[in-house]
């Protein structure tokens, strides 16, 4: 890396592998929040804020995009207790008739069967496939990001396979 791409605030992260990952840490930002595409937008932004002020320092301790992906991560879990904090709020003070609603079914018909059965995995066990399959970690990176050990991780992974096995069938669920 030259001197010149690197970071002022963080040395060990470039420009260009910074964009050359972009695109991933969007997709995966877009996955933690329901793939609002504003909502995404401003993680990946917030993301790259901690990284270029050095709030966020990577000290090579895994890959770059297991690092970012990290970072995303705990900004979106921050984002999710804050609104979670302000709808028990409105619930606590609103009638119950008015308060707010989502249905998942409703954004899950959107998805093929094969992502329906994802999306009805529990939280961490439709994380790991995720970062596993479509985000292209491995089970040891995917579990950085997840803040789990990696043998948790592996667990999880397992379970969510042996759970898309049992709903979708053997043709769907490949052993790697």
């Amino acid at each position: 890396m030259r001197d010149s791409d690197a970071l002022d605030n963080n040395p060990h992260v470039s420009r260009p592998a910074l964009e050359a990952i972009h695109s991933q840490v969007l997709g995966w930002a877009l996955s933690r929040c329901n793939y609002d595409q504003a909502t995404a937008e401003d993680l990946v932004q917030q993301a790259y804020v901690e990284l270029l002020s050095g709030r966020a320092q990577f000290q090579r301790q895994s890959t770059l995009k297991t690092f970012v992906f990290g970072i995303v991560q705990n900004l979106a879990r921050s984002r999710l207790r804050r609104v979670a904090t302000r709808l028990r709020l409105v619930e606590t003070w609103l009638p119950t008739d008015s308060a707010v609603t989502t249905d998942d079914a409703a954004i899950a018909s959107d998805f093929n069967p094969l992502w329906q059965a994802v999306r009805e995995l529990p939280a961490r066990q439709r994380d790991i496939i995720e970062l596993v399959f479509c985000r292209e970690l491995s089970v040891e990176e995917a579990s950085t990001v997840m803040g789990v050990t990696a043998g948790t991780g592996r667990v999880h992974y397992d379970r969510a396979k042996k759970a898309l096995r049992r709903k979708l069938g053997p043709e769907f669920v490949n052993e790697t």
